[in-house]
């Protein structure tokens, strides 16, 4: 089958963790904790290291911002679980670091969010969430699983787990109350009971998967949306899915790219300046089958109508400063309202539109060093890691490092090794030694990974969870 991602998604780094071609349609989601307050970025440089050996498909960040590090129609390495993993969406939420795990309020919100949008695009048709491990492949009885259920884990926390009954409804009801699936595209009709921020929250989006199309900037265009339209809510949009006033015909001019049917119209009576006064005229205005084409025609609009043979609105293409292309918009003739750039700003600004502008792709550059510290040794450097590794194939001693100095590739000189800790009460400490104060954590009974050794007060050796939890007593723990 085809798979899709969320538009939602505002940052990609995809990790090389991760198993090409998933052999399972989705059907369950699978929610999981940090264990940390991080960002987007901050998670996409967890995962980025090959000797992580592990990522997920979508991560949640304390800000509320959605990163993607592993495309739905591959299996993420998340749940400690293969066949879990092949039909599930994996996410990870920026988390606090001590029992419950609580993840603040715009983090939870994006949560439902994507949630939601995982559903509508996978045909799942509602979440079903019983608490009932044994009920694990029964997605006609529960499609929602956690990763505590494969291994010696309090994933996703506390916090989480007492609240995925209530992710469920909250999902469910939106995927009720919305009138077309997704792949008839959105009708403006839903937005009649809602608020203003649900509103914004539902066609940000797709502003947002507009401009990296186009190249219109999102948070304007958004805004123009919410000016003209009423939020959704007037005569035309609610009649037309026409959320930005766009007539049949707009002074004889004609654009490429179109995605207006040329011929669905909807009439109706509006006011018009006659050179010394306003009239009222019956007028055609263009009728389309979704918001999103109404979106996609507005900005066919901008970019291709002319004045003359010059373009009405050049230098609008790709251009991210907000405040300059409303100005350019303004002086193109979109307007006449001398105040038109200073109420599309203050809606920007009050309802801080720029989160919903695409954000550039990042390119990691891969050096290949002795150490990160002597950037004197460095004999290359790639965007492509494959090339890094083969540079470093051919020189021995030297690593692969990311743009922020983790090794992702090379034999540094610790060897990681898995421990087994057979009791379950062995305290986490926050350094190598009995000094050090606890964390307040204790690793349980399972198999951890070791990842660096120290000398240290209170133990013969100390060594590094690989986790980033802390320091354990390998007096306690025995290597296989």
């Amino acid at each position: 089958m085809a798979y899709t991602n969320s538009p939602l998604v505002s940052y990609t780094r995809i990790s090389p963790n991760r198993t090409k071609n998933r052999n399972h349609a989705i059907d369950t989601i699978t929610i999981h904790c940090v264990v940390g307050q991080c960002s987007v970025e901050t998670l996409g440089n967890i995962f980025a290291p090959e000797s992580r050996q592990a990522s997920c498909n979508y991560g949640i960040g304390a800000d509320g911002r959605i990163g993607m590090y592993c495309e739905e129609k591959d299996r993420s390495w998340c749940s400690s679980n293969a066949a879990n993993d092949h039909r599930a969406v994996t996410i990870e939420v920026a988390s606090d670091t001590k029992h419950p795990y609580a993840v603040n309020d715009k983090a939870y919100a994006a949560l439902i969010d994507l949630c939601t949008d995982i559903c509508k695009r996978n045909g799942i048709k509602k979440l079903l969430w019983k608490a009932d491990k044994s009920l694990i492949g029964q997605v006609d009885k529960q499609n929602m699983t956690v990763h505590r259920w494969f291994a010696n884990k309090s994933c996703p926390g506390d916090y989480l787990y007492s609240r995925h009954s209530e992710i469920a409804e909250l999902v469910n009801k939106r995927l009720s109350t919305d009138e077309k699936p997704d792949a008839e595209g959105l009708q403006a009709s839903v937005f009649k009971n809602m608020t203003e921020v649900d509103v914004i929250k539902k066609v940000g989006p797709l502003f947002t998967a507009d401009q990296k199309a186009s190249g219109v900037l999102a948070s304007v265009s958004l805004a123009q949306f919410i000016l003209e339209s009423g939020y959704g809510k007037s005569e035309l949009a609610q009649n037309a899915n026409n959320v930005f006033g766009m007539k049949k015909s707009l002074s004889g001019n004609t654009w490429s790219g179109s995605s207006w049917d040329g011929k669905s119209v909807y009439t109706k009576e509006t006011q018009e300046w006659d050179g010394s006064k306003y009239i009222t005229i019956t007028a055609d205005f263009r009728k389309y089958d979704c918001v999103e084409k109404s979106i996609a025609d507005h900005s066919a609009y901008l970019l291709g109508a002319k004045n003359g043979s010059k373009l009405r609105y050049d230098g609008l293409k790709d251009c991210t400063d907000y405040k300059k292309v409303v100005q350019i918009i303004k002086d193109g003739g979109y307007a006449t309202s001398p105040t038109y750039v200073e109420n599309i700003c203050g809606i920007i600004e009050k309802w801080n539109l720029i989160q919903y502008d695409a954000k550039a792709d990042t390119v990691t550059w891969y050096r290949v060093r002795k150490s990160w510290e002597d950037a004197s040794s460095q004999i290359g450097a790639f965007k492509i890691l494959k090339n890094a590794k083969a540079c470093a194939d051919k020189n021995p001693g030297y690593l692969v490092f990311d743009d922020k100095g983790v090794v992702v590739y090379g034999k540094t000189e610790f060897d990681p090794y898995l421990v087994r800790v057979s009791v379950a009460d062995l305290n986490i400490r926050k350094g190598p030694g009995t000094n050090y104060a606890k964390t307040g954590n204790f690793t349980g009974i399972g198999v951890f990974t070791i990842i660096a050794e120290e000398n240290g007060q209170g133990a013969s050796r100390w060594g590094k969870l690989k986790s980033g939890a802390g320091w354990i007593s390998l007096d306690y723990a025995k290597r296989i």
